[in-house]
């Protein structure tokens, strides 16, 4: 949970440590109601826009996969990177896909920076042997519009887009441990943590940036000390 393939020169960034935190804080059950959903981005321009030698350094779409608990709103996994539902999720689950039907733009739609209306969905089953009263992404993409609004990076025609993957997976991994124990669920009116039962309170800044540290101290201990000529004379 909560992958990216981080890069070890990067083993002192925050948002690396916080994937880390992520990985340790969220140890829960099987859940039996998950939602998952991806979310669009961009590092450095739109797909169409990247060169080659851009494109190997991470530029171009990029894809946010969150999987959500319907009863908590824990944000239990996520993963950053490409958009195929089989490199997220693999084949052993129970998974039903929900389709959105949309009807023929108006000219004044067509113009618009949103998708056509919604005129109906329609479920399919991919694997497994899901519940069809449960088959929903109502609180995911719910979720969706938090990460949009909460991430300037995901915010849409601005010039906040990350210049670096790295960087942008990082914002995702403190986003996510923000979101967890630190912000306040308007409809559960405590953190999502604290509902899963994993926390108590609701965390601060400072608790995060603290465990931060600490994960940061653990990841450069020292090796074995070297030894100095004068020993080696002796």
């Amino acid at each position: 949970m909560g992958n990216y393939s981080p890069n070890p020169r990067n083993s002192g960034h925050s948002g690396y440590h916080q994937q880390l935190s992520f990985r340790s804080l969220i140890q829960t059950e099987t859940l039996p109601r998950l939602q998952c959903d991806e979310i669009w981005c961009f590092v450095g321009a739109k797909a169409k826009n990247v060169t080659p030698e851009k494109k190997a350094q991470g530029w171009g779409d990029t894809w946010t996969w969150t999987g959500l608990d319907a009863d908590t709103k824990l944000c239990v996994t996520y993963l950053v990177g490409g958009r195929s539902a089989g490199w997220a999720f693999g084949a052993d689950i129970d998974y039903a896909m929900l389709q959105k039907i949309y009807g023929a733009p108006s000219d004044a739609e067509m113009r618009r920076y949103s998708p056509a209306k919604c005129i109906g969905s329609d479920m399919k089953v991919v694997s497994g042997d899901p519940d069809p009263k449960h088959v929903s992404t109502s609180y995911v993409e719910r979720h969706n519009l938090t990460m949009r609004t909460g991430m300037r990076s995901f915010t849409r025609l601005t010039n906040g887009f990350s210049k670096k993957f790295e960087n942008h997976a990082a914002m995702v991994a403190i986003h996510a441990v923000y979101y967890n124990f630190a912000r306040i669920h308007k409809t559960l009116r405590i953190a999502p943590a604290m509902a899963a039962g994993l926390s108590d309170h609701v965390w601060t800044l400072e608790e995060i940036v603290m465990m931060a540290r600490q994960l940061r101290a653990k990841s450069e201990k020292r090796g074995p000390y070297k030894k100095t000529r004068n020993a080696e004379l002796k």
